[in-house]
């Protein structure tokens, strides 16, 4: 009788491996990072031959962890950095350039040109969308107009696009000797190229953005009882394997959350900061900023659809302060230097690095640091970059709750910045309602697992993954209305410094 489920955990700094047992709890990680890559101001890359390598290495570790014999693994799920693109040669699998990474503004001009008539939401009602550098549709027409030979191999038929989660299920599944081309319909709602309502590709974008249809691969369940293919016996698992569950990494956790029921949101605290709120088997157009897209679709049953509000830069943020202000030696050192001070000392971080996101999309935006006096030392500093996640966590929140008319009660939080006590308690103030931490925080991989587990009847049904789901800690306001709202004031007034900076 097979005992785990594997999820594959592709991130935007490193790739995991994951196995989980029955009850969702973890049985053994590995976890390997891979290089970020700058061409040029704005440009963000990644080489998919190493994120391949590092998948295999993991895999293969994670099982070896968990002892593990043939026959141990029911299944296999995928959960990835989303909107990130790469086009490759279908006959040898060779990347014709570096992956675009979804934080990447190369395509700005792209869409500027393509805004022109319509505007930022002419694909909106079709793809639920704004025209932004962030999706992947912009990154395909300029991996077609700007690297030779792709084009002239894409009219030829060998040429394939995918994100990452495509590019890996297609190597897990054979590669160049009959891997499955296909993504699930949460990956496909970031490209700006499927239709909400057809959950299909769309002919008309397609034809104005010129990318043939024969690139794109087939759009499938996020949980898949007649699976996307198997993995090889000569592959990193050593048997065959039915991969079967497909989920974007926001949607995975949304998944892992068991956020199932209208209404149900969830916030992941990672390089960037995504919330999703489950709305129902109805999409919810936003007049707020916030962005339409898939939820999750479980075999045949219909597909649910969810608002997201994207910030761009948090845990990212914290990084900066290492590596390129040197401040810390850790990330993990934040929490200490900003619990050093009291407040931020009237400080105000905003971090658009490569614009801003959810609710303003603004790529025009630069990170500013507003307020500086004699006073302030690296602790307010410190402080201050917590603090900007917690603020761009409540606008985002607000925007969601004015599209769909619901007021959250609490808000259940997982990824890595969900361990700092300072950031989740000042979070908790800003927003006024309670934030809840899971007992197994990794949500993303397990809502991959969970997708992949449902399919093949590892678990019957969302009651099983319901009962999974347990409290760890929470966190209650302890902040007066009046200083929440001053402080919030200042931050929405250093926000809008930002703005016009690249012109």
């Amino acid at each position: 009788m097979p005992k785990y489920i594997a999820a594959i955990d592709q991130g935007t700094t490193s790739t995991r491996c994951m196995l989980f047992d029955h009850a969702g709890k973890v049985v053994s990680l590995a976890q390997k990072e891979h290089r970020q890559i700058y061409p040029q101001p704005g440009w963000v890359e990644h080489d998919p031959d190493e994120i391949w390598q590092r998948t295999q290495e993991v895999c293969r570790e994670a099982v070896a962890k968990a002892g593990g014999q043939k026959g141990d693994i029911s299944a296999i799920g995928i959960t990835n950095q989303r909107e990130t693109a790469i086009m490759w040669d279908r006959r040898t699998g060779k990347p014709f350039h570096n992956a675009i990474v979804w934080q990447d503004t190369r395509t700005k001009g792209i869409c500027d040109d393509l805004a022109q008539e319509g505007g930022q939401d002419r694909f909106r009602a079709t793809s639920g969308l704004p025209l932004a550098t962030y999706f992947s549709g912009p990154k395909i027409k300029w991996l077609l107009e700007n690297v030779p030979g792709v084009r002239v191999a894409a009219e030829r038929g060998d040429a394939l696009f995918g994100n990452l989660d495509t590019w890996l299920i297609w190597w897990l599944t054979g590669g160049p000797d009959g891997g499955a081309h296909v993504t699930d319909v949460t990956n496909a709602s970031r490209t700006l190229l499927m239709n909400l309502s057809t959950l299909d590709w769309d002919n008309q974008v397609l034809g104005i953005l010129h990318i043939p249809r024969a690139i794109l691969p087939r759009i499938v369940p996020s949980s898949d009882p007649t699976t996307y293919g198997y993995t090889s016996e000569n592959g990193p698992f050593g048997c065959k394997i039915p991969v079967c569950g497909d989920l974007g990494d926001q949607q995975a956790a949304l998944v892992g959350q068991t956020c199932f029921q209208p209404g149900e949101a969830k916030n992941t605290y990672g390089t960037g900061c995504f919330m999703l709120m489950n709305t129902g088997t109805q999409a919810v157009p936003s007049k707020s900023g916030l962005l339409t897209t898939l939820g999750y679709q479980f075999g045949t049953q219909s597909a649910v659809y969810a608002l997201e509000g994207s910030i761009a830069i948090t845990g990212a943020l914290v990084q900066w302060l290492r590596d390129n202000l040197g401040l810390i030696s850790s990330s993990a050192e934040v929490e200490q230097l900003a619990s050093s001070v009291e407040d931020n000392g009237g400080i105000y971080f905003v971090p658009a690095f490569s614009g801003l996101f959810a609710p303003y999309w603004r790529s025009d935006a630069r990170g500013v640091i507003v307020g500086l006096t004699r006073y302030i030392n690296k602790g307010h500093l410190a402080r201050a970059a917590l603090e900007a996640t917690a603020y761009q966590t409540r606008e985002v929140l607000e925007a969601m709750q004015k599209d769909s008319g619901v007021n959250l009660t609490a808000l259940k939080v997982d990824g890595g910045m969900v361990y700092n006590q300072l950031l989740m308690q000042f979070q908790a103030d800003q927003l006024g309602v309670p934030v809840v931490r899971p007992r197994v925080a990794e949500t993303t991989a397990l809502g991959a697992a969970y997708a992949a587990g449902l399919a093949v009847g590892f678990w019957q049904n969302i009651d099983d993954l319901r009962s999974n789901w347990q409290v760890d800690q929470t966190w209650l306001p302890q902040m007066s209305l009046q200083e929440r709202q001053k402080l919030y004031r200042r931050w929405l007034k250093a926000v809008k410094r930002t703005f016009n900076w690249i012109t």
